[in-house]
C-alpha cells in the first residue's frame, strides 16, 4: 500500500491493486475564498501538475462536499466515467455534476475485491458542527493489504473511537490541521487530538495530513512532530508527509 499526499486531503492511495484519488482539490494557489480572513485558499500551489494528479486514477473517494475537498477544477477535470464513492447525502450532487458511476455508501460496499465501510465523524462541536454538515470516514479492507482507516474531516470524537475499536486499523489517516473558523472551536483534529488518537491506537501507524495549505488551519507539521517527539512517538508511527511525498506502508 502506498499513500501519496498531494495537498490538504487530496491523496493518491494505491490499495488492492487500484489507485484511489481522495478529496480532489485541484485549484491553483489563491483561487478559493478565504475561510479565516487571513489569505485566499489554497495557500500553496499543487506540488505536481493536475495531469500528474489525475494520471492512473482508477476511482475517486469523496469524504464530503466542501470546496477544499471537491472543487470546481476537480469537477471539471475528472473523468466522469470513473467510479466515485461518497456518503449518501452527496450522491445527487455528484450525479448532477455528470458523474456516471456514483456509489453512495450507507455502511458497506464491495468493489473489485475491496471492502469499503463508511464511518461517522463530527466536523466540529455544537452549532459550528451543525453548520458544517455531515462528514464521513472510510475503512478499506482487502486480502493481503493492511486495514486502512481514513478518518476524514472529523475531530477526535466517539465515532472515531468506535471505528478504531471495531476495525482495529493498521493504518489511520487523520486530518490534523486544527482548522478553526473565527470565533469557533476547531472543526478537524488539533495536535492534541491527534496525539490522543495515536495513544488510543498503539498498534497503528498514523499518517497526518490536511496541514499547511488552508488559511484556517493552525497546526504545522513542525509543531505536530514536536508533540510526537515530546510523547516519545517515533516518526515511523506518526508519519507526517510533505506535499507530494509518497509513504510506503
Amino acid at each position: 500500500m502506498k499513500i501519496q499526499l498531494i495537498r490538504n486531503a487530496t491523496m493518491k492511495i494505491e490499495y488492492g491493486g487500484k489507485t484511489f484519488l481522495t478529496d480532489p482539490m485541484l485549484s491553483p494557489k489563491g483561487a478559493i475564498r478565504s475561510f479565516a480572513g487571513i489569505a485566499e485558499n489554497p495557500t500553496i500551489d499543487l506540488p505536481i501538475s493536475v495531469d500528474e494528479v489525475l494520471q492512473g486514477v482508477d476511482a475517486v473517494i469523496v469524504s464530503h462536499n466542501h470546496p477544499d475537498h471537491l472543487d470546481e477544477p476537480a469537477l471539471a477535470g475528472l473523468d466522469k466515467t470513473l467510479p466515485v464513492f461518497c456518503q449518501p447525502c452527496d450522491d445527487s450532487f455528484l450525479v448532477e455534476k455528470g458523474f456516471e458511476r456514483v456509489f453512495p455508501i450507507n455502511s458497506k460496499h464491495t468493489w473489485e475485491g475491496i471492502d469499503f465501510h463508511r464511518t461517522g465523524g463530527r466536523h466540529g462541536q455544537g452549532e459550528i458542527g451543525k453548520l458544517m454538515g455531515e462528514v464521513s470516514g472510510f475503512i478499506l479492507q482487502a486480502s493481503g493489504e493492511p486495514t486502512l482507516y481514513w478518518a476524514g474531516d472529523s475531530i477526535w470524537c466517539d465515532e472515531v473511537k468506535e471505528a478504531i475499536k471495531k476495525f482495529s486499523p493498521d493504518v489511520i489517516i487523520t486530518h490534523s490541521g486544527g482548522a478553526a473558523l473565527p470565533g469557533h472551536d476547531p472543526i478537524i483534529m488539533t495536535g492534541e487530538q491527534t496525539m490522543a488518537l495515536v495513544q488510543a491506537a498503539p498498534d497503528a501507524k498514523v499518517v497526518a495530513v490536511h496541514m499547511e495549505s488552508l488559511d484556517h488551519c493552525t497546526v504545522t507539521r513542525e509543531g505536530l512532530r514536536k508533540m510526537g517527539d515530546e510523547a516519545s512517538i517515533p516518526g515511523s508511527r506518526l508519519i507526517i508527509p510533505k506535499d507530494g511525498e509518497t509513504v510506503n506502508l
